[in-house]
């Protein structure tokens, strides 16, 4: 089995097509079974955020993955294949592992070093593991992306080059001026409660907006955030919650509106920005951090308006500056790359090491049967000392190869070592299998819950 990934970006795809390609919380469940249920796949993960969907599988044949995989995209996301084919990636085995830990450390992302999308990883394996699509391949692939990538922010200024897309968003609006001096005493609309419109109601309070209002489907939720918002010690901006149905009433009396929800239609429609426009002297700045978008592209066209969107961002972060710590992200990136092939390529072999031991232990066994009926007149002691004696005679012999055979398997191309380690010893296949069937599931049991 080997890993395959096929995919969409902001850097493979326009947004028009990024936007109807997006994938619900169901819609990525319902991917994932089906990608098991696909004859090629062994395991999947979907990682989805606003600006690339991407599947990931464990495929015993390259050709008939990508087919599968891409076929899956199409049908989950409603694009058809013929259009989404010329926009897809495909990585394979360490290209695909270097693209993954690539995106971890937010070499790949809109705004360059970016940290959400360890976030958006980290609820990708989750998915994985309880629809338990996620095998030892993923878990171990995932979580070592969440390691390296949180390595590259620890041990170089990639966070200099990069911050999150509320903050990239919140500088477009302020066209150059100081974000927090733009800010200051606005009273700010944010629709949505979930972990992007949370960071923008953060960035918002800590940047000195007088006032936020909370709007979201599930009251709860936007209660929630307001108690995080207020909560003493915080930042000490005045905040309320409100039903989904003020929205109209609070977009007329705010100054700044973030939006990012799960929702399939427009949460702002050209009509109820025109409304809140009326008889306003003040001008009106949204931020739509939605994929699809929650607020109508019509909106830039209105005067006193200033839209921006996941498009305008795909835009002016093409022409941001790249720090000089990107070129030691890559080094990490490609040093993890090469330790994370070595580890997968020695554990392949271990099942063919633990069943050419078990065969030895059947051997030794056998030979010390056969000697008891020989030799029936031996005691306990004599016979204990000749079935040491066979065994340490036999692990000296094994010794040496096996540590070999583990240390040669790690190298490019070392799968070719437990080949010959199984043709050599005439191991039986279904025994190694039955090792590593074992051996994957025990895997599976410790992975769960470390994400």
């Amino acid at each position: 089995m080997s890993l395959l990934v096929v995919g969409l970006s902001h850097r493979s795809a326009p947004v028009s097509v990024l936007e109807r390609a997006s994938l619900s919380t169901d819609a990525r469940a319902k991917l994932l079974h089906d990608t098991l249920a696909a004859e090629p796949a062994g395991e999947g993960a979907v990682l989805a955020t606003c600006n690339r969907i991407e599947l990931y599988a464990d495929v015993d044949k390259f050709h008939a993955g990508v087919a599968e995989l891409s076929t899956l995209l199409a049908q989950h996301s409603g694009v058809g294949l013929e259009e989404l084919t010329p926009y897809l990636y495909v990585h394979y085995e360490d290209r695909a592992v270097h693209h993954l830990f690539s995106v971890a450390c937010g070499l790949d992302s809109m705004v360059v070093g970016e940290g959400q999308i360890l976030g958006q990883i980290k609820d990708a394996l989750a998915l994985g593991q309880d629809l338990h699509t996620a095998g030892r391949l993923l878990n171990d692939l995932f979580q070592q992306a969440l390691r390296v990538g949180k390595r590259a922010h620890s041990e170089t200024g990639i966070d200099r080059a990069g911050q999150s897309l509320v903050t990239f968003g919140l500088q477009q609006l302020a066209e150059g001026a100081d974000v927090d001096a733009w800010a200051k005493g606005k009273r700010a609309l944010v629709i949505g409660a979930g972990s992007m419109s949370s960071l923008a109601a953060a960035t918002l309070a800590r940047a000195g907006v007088a006032e936020i209002v909370v709007a979201n489907r599930t009251a709860a939720r936007a209660e929630r955030l307001v108690e995080i918002l207020t909560e003493p010690g915080s930042t000490g901006v005045a905040a309320r919650a409100v039903e989904m149905v003020a929205v109209g009433d609070e977009l007329a009396r705010a100054d700044v509106v973030v939006s990012c929800t799960g929702a399939t239609g427009l949460v702002l429609t050209g009509e109820a920005v025109e409304t809140a426009m009326q008889g306003r002297e003040t001008p009106l700045f949204l931020l739509d951090l939605a994929m699809p978008r929650d607020i109508d592209a019509a909106a830039h066209r209105m005067p006193g308006v200033r839209l921006v969107d996941i498009e305008s961002l795909a835009e002016a972060s093409a022409d941001a500056p790249m720090a000089g710590d990107v070129d030691q992200v890559r080094t990490i990136v490609s040093d993890e790359v090469a330790a994370f092939g070595a580890a997968q390529r020695a554990a392949h072999i271990t099942p063919t090491v633990v069943a050419l031991r078990a065969m030895a232990a059947e051997v030794v066994a056998g030979e010390v049967a056969r000697l008891e009926g020989r030799l029936p007149g031996l005691d306990d002691k004599q016979r204990a000392e000749i079935t040491q004696t066979v065994r340490r005679v036999v692990d000296k012999l094994l010794h040496a190869p096996t540590v070999r055979v583990k240390q040669l398997a790690g190298e490019p191309g070392g799968a070719g070592y437990a080949d010959a380690l199984r043709t050599l010893f005439d191991l039986d296949p279904e025994t190694v299998a039955s090792v590593s069937r074992a051996d994957r599931n025990d895997g599976d049991v410790k992975n769960r819950g470390r994400v």
